[in-house]
């Protein structure tokens, strides 16, 4: 028997900083902080699919990749994503937009250097 996996739970990374991050992640994509941990200088932020966990790390430089690439979201409001990230200043890479499998991907990079996927369809539609 296999475990079925619906979605990705979680994702718990090193910031540079707690504010600067958590910030970003507000603004981008409207996360709350749903957990406050001032005991590991971290937070739980997301939404009620999508949960980040930040941990600052005084002498974390920002992120280099060693075996981790990216992470993904699925955005319902992907038409948006060009607008919202003109308005904040956020760098698309790769040139704009790809398109993989059945679904179009924008590629960015928050305050620590962790590149983000940001998907049209889910899983690409596979």
């Amino acid at each position: 028997m296999n475990l079925k996996v619906s979605g990705m739970d979680h994702v718990n990374i090193e910031v540079v900083s707690l504010k600067e991050s958590v910030d970003f992640y507000k603004k981008l994509f409207g996360f709350e902080v749903l957990k406050e941990q001032p005991d590991q200088n971290s937070k739980i932020i997301g939404n009620e699919r999508v949960k980040l966990c930040l941990y600052e790390i005084p002498e974390f430089k920002g992120y280099t990749k060693k075996g981790f690439h990216h992470f993904g979201f699925h955005i319902e409001n992907f038409d948006d994503i060009m607008q919202k990230c003109t308005e904040m200043e956020i760098e698309i890479f790769y040139g704009g937009p790809l398109k993989w499998e059945s679904s179009t991907s924008i590629y960015i990079k928050d305050p620590n250097g962790y590149e983000i996927e940001l998907s049209e369809v889910f899983g690409g539609g596979l």
